[in-house]
């Protein structure tokens, strides 16, 4: 007879010849096991299958352990939702908003941006109650319909409807059509260029020294040129140390480089501690000088410009420029300098960045995506093809008769790096990207940081553009070079991104939904943003997972890099602003802290006291308890946030899918940025 599936026959329980079942519950899971029943001599050959057969309560204690896994899940899913609303009411309840202004830091421009986005929102918010209510009443389909209908709000209503359909839609179809073209153009150079590093992993192409210098140092140090290395630092209490240390550690002979400390603290105790830092290694037979500037006039480039005054710098002819989180590989200058040997054309030779704490939060890791990017993508194929790219301001070999012939730094924007790399293209200096040569460095790890850093760096070069447009059109490089300044390095990366970006995707979506005449096709919301995300994320495919917030944080941090661009356009106060970027002070190597400590323990006889106990009152940890963190709300992302998700809400009414998913996402990401929940606190 058939075995029963009810557990009645050969293959039952309630015989004693069924399958004998375990049951392990933990916690928050619980988990099943089936232990097999043995099969006696001389059974049918059958018999182990029967005993192997499901019965109703096996089925019913494995449906009762999946909704017990389901229900763990949940549990999760609320615990997460409860901590976020805790984060969020915590925010709301410090009162702390982006209005609070930093130090020399002007808000006028902020306020009148966020009183704008306010306007909207409320606008937004009447017009989602008229259309509501209009759905309501059957109204939302045709003029002609309402014509039929008598009474005061369908009258309005459909003299509002007119008004959309004749006055506004036009011209915002019209801005519609302008941004999508922008798009468009923009994401065929972002095409462009990753076909460009595709062709040059095929072809293998990267610079190559003719001839590299001797690797021992015994050789002999005419061998090794001449090389000042400068540290430029701001209140670098948490990073000098590792720096300062990391550069003395360069393999170079040590009678043939100098090391500059280019102080511009304000607070004694810090320029105090880094003044003994570099007394320290002089006593280690280190070439190293401290320089120490009362006013800071200029910020970094007032600085260096200061630095490349001293008279003995003649002596030298290549400068490396560091800040103060960077810390080099020991081989950084036998890697970078040959390549200038036998190129006398070559004024710049700029190495990678590489993080120490890319996976340190959701922020840094967004970051990370799209700085590999920029070094592997854009750094390099501009490298290889065109000889030119922005400075990134560190990690960068400049040989000194370059930096003379075009004119030293400049105090005039806040992107000197841009600035002295634009103004040695236009003398005719070459410049070659090392993407295998890479030096250490930290990702600002709160949004407050990052914010401030992502102003200076879209601000300085719409300054810089408006000062040197008159000097590329007189320039005697080549029509294509001015060409490839203007509309691509200028115009395109730097104005029109953030342009379209913002108002594409924060303004005119947002219409759309109320000027529903108006259409946004759906391949611009969804497909070539997706597409564009896919490409920026393949040089770091590990960071795949993040794709969906990297689109969507991308197209938040818009608002800041607008609004930055505007103030930088139009010389506006906040386009000046300049506040150093907060470092956590994280180390690249581990021995790399060991090998300090050891040479600090060999020359402790000789330290200063006075210097011995501000370090114990720094490293005191009473004192370190009592600084408190804290985090902002951000105004124009929390409006942001309500108009988009307002404008989702009035998707619905259009049955509009994918516009109502996208809308519903990146209302959340500004909400989520706004409330300051992604990346650490701000001290």
């Amino acid at each position: 007879m058939a075995p029963s599936w009810w557990g009645r026959g050969g293959g039952g329980v309630g015989n004693g010849g069924g399958t004998p079942v375990v049951v392990k519950m933990e916690n928050p899971n619980w988990s099943i096991s089936e232990v097999e029943a043995e099969v006696a001599p001389g059974s049918p050959a059958g018999a182990g299958k029967v005993g192997r057969g499901k019965n109703a309560r096996q089925i019913t204690w494995v449906l009762l352990l999946k909704a017990h896994r389901a229900a763990g899940r949940l549990t999760g899913a609320a615990s997460a939702a409860l901590a976020v609303a805790s984060a969020a009411r915590r925010r709301v309840a410090a009162g702390r908003t982006d209005s609070d202004a930093a130090p020399g830091e002007n808000t006028a421009l902020r306020t009148r941006f966020y009183g704008c986005i306010r306007i909207f929102l409320v606008l937004s918010l009447l017009l989602l109650a008229v259309e509501v209510a209009a759905y309501l009443q059957g109204w939302h389909l045709e003029v002609p319909t309402l014509l039929a209908v008598d009474g005061l709000f369908a009258a309005t209503y459909a003299g509002w409807m007119r008004v959309r359909l004749e006055y506004l839609a036009p011209p915002l179809q019209f801005l519609t059509n302008a941004c999508v073209v922008l798009f468009l153009i923009q994401s065929i150079d972002r095409l462009v260029l990753c076909l460009g590093c595709f062709w040059i992993r095929l072809k293998g192409i990267k610079p190559v020294p003719q001839a590299a210098g001797k690797a021992d140092v015994e050789a002999g140090a005419n061998d090794f040129p001449m090389v000042l290395v400068q540290i430029p630092m701001c209140n670098e209490r948490e990073v000098y140390q590792q720096s300062i240390g990391a550069v003395c550690n360069l393999d170079w002979p040590r009678s043939n480089f100098l090391v500059q400390v280019l102080d511009d603290s304000d607070d004694a105790t810090t320029s105090a501690l880094i003044k003994e830092e570099v007394e320290k290694w002089q006593r280690e037979g280190v070439r190293i000088l401290y320089r120490h500037r009362v006013i800071r006039d200029g910020y970094k480039a007032g600085n260096l410009k200061s630095a490349m005054n001293c008279s003995y710098v003649k002596d030298y002819e290549f400068v490396v420029i560091f800040d103060a989180d960077f810390q080099p590989q020991p081989d950084f200058l036998k890697r970078t300098i040959p390549h200038f040997k036998g190129k006398d054309d070559v004024g710049l030779v700029q190495a990678r960045w590489s993080f120490v704490n890319k996976d340190e939060n959701l922020l840094t890791r967004l970051q990370n995506i799209n700085l590999c990017f920029h070094f592997e993508v854009e750094q390099q194929v501009n490298g290889a093809f065109l000889n030119f790219f922005g400075f990134n301001g560190t990690a960068g070999v400049w040989r000194i008769k370059a930096l003379e012939d075009s004119g030293g730094w400049m105090e005039r924007t806040t992107v000197e790096d841009m600035d002295i790399a634009v103004r040695a293209h236009l003398k005719g200096w070459k410049f070659l990207f090392l993407n295998d040569v890479e030096c250490q460095c930290e990702l600002p790890e709160s949004y407050e940081a990052y914010r401030k850093q992502q102003h200076r760096w879209h601000s300085g070069p719409m300054q810089l553009f408006r000062l040197c447009f008159v000097d590329i059109i007189k320039s005697k490089i080549g029509f294509w070079k001015k060409c490839n300044l203007i509309f691509l390095f200028f115009l395109l990366r730097k104005l029109i991104l953030p342009f379209y970006s913002f108002t594409l995707f924060c303004v005119i979506l947002p219409m759309t939904m109320f000027v529903p005449e108006a259409e946004l096709p759906a391949w611009v919301v969804c497909y070539i943003p997706a597409t564009m995300s896919i490409l920026n994320i393949l040089p770091a495919p590990k960071a795949f997972p993040f794709i969906v917030p990297y689109l969507l944080f991308e197209n938040t941090m818009s608002v800041t890099k607008f609004n930055a661009m505007i103030s930088g356009l139009f010389q506006l106060g906040s386009a000046y602003e300049w506040v150093v970027t907060k470092k956590s002070g994280r180390s690249s190597e581990g021995d790399l802290v060991g090998l300090v400590e050891k040479h600090s323990k060999q020359q402790r006889v000789g330290s200063a006291p006075n210097l011995d106990a501000l370090t114990k009152e720094e490293l005191n940890p009473k004192k370190d308890s009592k600084k408190k963190k804290h985090n902002r709300i951000y105004r124009k992302e929390l409006a942001l946030s309500f108009l988009l998700l307002t404008a989702a809400a009035r998707s619905l009414l259009s049955a509009q899918g994918i516009h109502f998913y996208f809308l519903l996402f990146q209302g959340v990401s500004f909400l989520v940025v706004g409330l300051d929940l992604i990346g650490e606190q701000v001290e």
